[in-house]
């Protein structure tokens, strides 16, 4: 029997159900079941992930591989079960195939959308589950504004870039440094069809030597801002929201939307509006979104923050469009 602290665990893996749609089913680092913070399962259909931020013993690996087994098993499913473990310690990293196979290339879905997942190689899976309010939220003002640009900024896989178009939206410029994830996008892109053929360009660019272009480029109605926290040589959050805000205002149309996102436990809301008040004043704020339920955190600030910010009348800053590609001093 597994120890009593793990059994929200086991009862999670209990209530799994068949479904075509990614997604968490067990979010112990959200801190409400004690004694499991390190952990945490995911469903990328038709493959389960356990993530562990401490090492587990193989005999509770065994016990989870035998939950997992008669669940899958009473959800009568045609293919065998297929799991993978990753765990994720001081630094480090370790993903084993537990039983079964992972698709390749692997296809999810979310809200009747397709994107390109990898399990089996990084930390980073292709898509990030947490940000589903996120996608919907830009889908619907993509919807509620027809035709509207927008810039995705560190696109990743351009997967707010697939809800952009599927709502509406007429033209979407993803710029992200990896040229390798813009090329997943690419791939996300032509597998969500007539929704992601059309509008969608991509940058594989810096975003602090790239304002002209970007500036030149707009005005956006909407600007995505999803950074890493912190990654050496590209964002640092400390230092670099300041950095990206300060410009921020010089991108959006006059009423344009912004929803800036921040994605570490160490820093906390107040920071972020902190930053926007001091370095883009001009921008009111309009909400912080909601995670998703599956994401259900003791501690608000802990969790992933998205916030959306309003530009005033005189977006754009002068009207004139920078002439160099660097940053303003």
């Amino acid at each position: 029997m597994p120890a009593a602290h793990l059994a929200p665990l086991f009862d999670a893996i209990a209530r799994l159900q068949a479904g075509e749609d990614v997604g968490r089913l067990f979010h112990g680092r959200g801190g409400l079941y004690p004694g499991c913070e390190h952990l945490a399962l995911d469903v990328f259909p038709p493959v389960v992930m356990l993530t562990s931020f401490e090492p587990l013993d193989e005999a509770l690996l065994a016990e989870i591989g035998v939950a997992l087994q008669a669940r899958w098993q009473g959800l009568a499913q045609a293919q065998p079960l297929s799991w993978v473990y990753q765990c994720r310690h001081e630094g480090q990293s370790e993903t084993r195939l537990m039983a079964g196979a992972v698709p390749e290339p692997h296809w999810v879905q979310e809200d009747g959308a397709r994107y390109q997942v990898h399990l089996l190689r990084g930390q980073n899976h292709g898509l990030f589950l947490d940000m589903a309010a996120g996608r919907r939220w830009v889908r619907a003002q993509a919807q509620a504004q027809p035709g509207i640009k927008v810039l995705n900024l560190f696109a990743y896989t351009c997967a707010f870039s697939v809800a952009a178009l599927r709502g509406g939206a007429s033209q979407v410029v993803n710029l992200d440094m990896a040229s390798g994830a813009l090329s997943i996008g690419r791939r996300n892109h032509e597998a969500n069809g007539e929704h992601g053929l059309k509008g969608a360009s991509y940058l594989a660019h810096d975003l602090f030597t790239s304002w002209g272009k970007l500036i030149r480029g707009g005005p956006y109605e909407l600007v995505i801002a999803d950074p890493p926290s912190y990654q050496k040589g590209s964002f640092v959050a400390t230092k670099d929201y300041a950095r990206l805000l300060r410009r921020l205002p010089e991108l959006l149309a006059p009423g344009g939307q912004v929803l800036l996102a921040l994605n570490t436990p160490k820093l906390t809301e107040a920071f972020l509006r902190e930053q926007v008040a001091e370095h883009a004043p001009s921008l009111q704020f309009i909400e912080r979104l909601a995670n998703p339920p599956a994401f259900a955190d003791a501690d608000p600030d802990r969790a992933l923050k998205v916030l959306v910010y309003r530009a005033g009348p005189q977006a754009g800053a002068d009207g004139e469009p920078a002439v160099n590609e660097g940053e303003k001093p």
